[in-house]
């Protein structure tokens, strides 16, 4: 079974604890939801909360920037101009999203950042994860007929059965400049993927 606190042990004691024992895609795949009961718990004297959208009082949100809930934004955070938050999407303390940067479906933790120029889709952001300019975390089997995607755990390809899901990736990781995950990546804590690589979940990867 592939557990998201063997990737980011935090979650247990996070906003996110109840839903801990779910696998990576179960989480993405019902992120709204998440995103919606979230939100009515907030704190309403500490977040500004526009239907279903919440900034914290202390996240910067530059003019420009695209904000469609549901959606929680940390306190911190901040997102600039030309970023674009859609599909339910939490973010911690701390996150920054650059100009152009894309979040779809998505849970990122405290102090993680997107750097500008990037998607990420359906997927779980570990603590103190940055993504370079341009690194892509694709969220669909667009090349193929047979759309479900599959993770690799100790080796060995597990179906999913979702045809939606990035990636989980563990505390501390980094992707280099114009770095592609392809979907149902898992990256353990304190993965580096180098610039312009393409990491596949299907295919093996020795330099890991």
């Amino acid at each position: 079974m592939i557990l998201i606190a063997d990737y980011i042990p935090g979650i247990t004691h996070s906003p996110l604890a109840h839903w801990a024992h779910l696998a990576p895609w179960t989480l993405t795949g019902i992120a709204s939801d998440i995103v919606r009961e979230l939100l009515d718990a907030l704190p309403a004297e500490h977040y500004r909360i526009h239907g279903d959208v919440a900034v914290h009082l202390t996240a910067t949100v530059e003019a420009g920037a695209i904000l469609k809930g549901p959606l929680v934004i940390g306190p911190g955070c901040f997102i600039a101009s030309g970023a674009y938050l859609r599909g339910g999407c939490w973010l911690d303390e701390r996150c920054t999203l650059g100009p152009g940067a894309e979040l779809k479906t998505s849970f990122m933790f405290a102090g993680s950042k997107l750097a500008h120029f990037n998607f990420v889709g359906d997927s779980v952001l570990g603590h103190d994860v940055n993504l370079e300019a341009g690194s892509i975390v694709c969220n669909y089997r667009n090349e193929r007929p047979d759309k479900e995607i599959r993770v690799r755990s100790g080796g060995v390809l597990q179906p999913t059965n979702c045809d939606k899901f990035g990636a989980l990736i563990g505390d501390s990781s980094r992707l280099g400049a114009n770095a592609v995950l392809a979907p149902g990546a898992l990256l353990l804590p304190g993965t580096v993927i180098r610039r312009a690589t393409l990491f596949d979940a299907e295919e093996p990867q020795p330099w890991l």
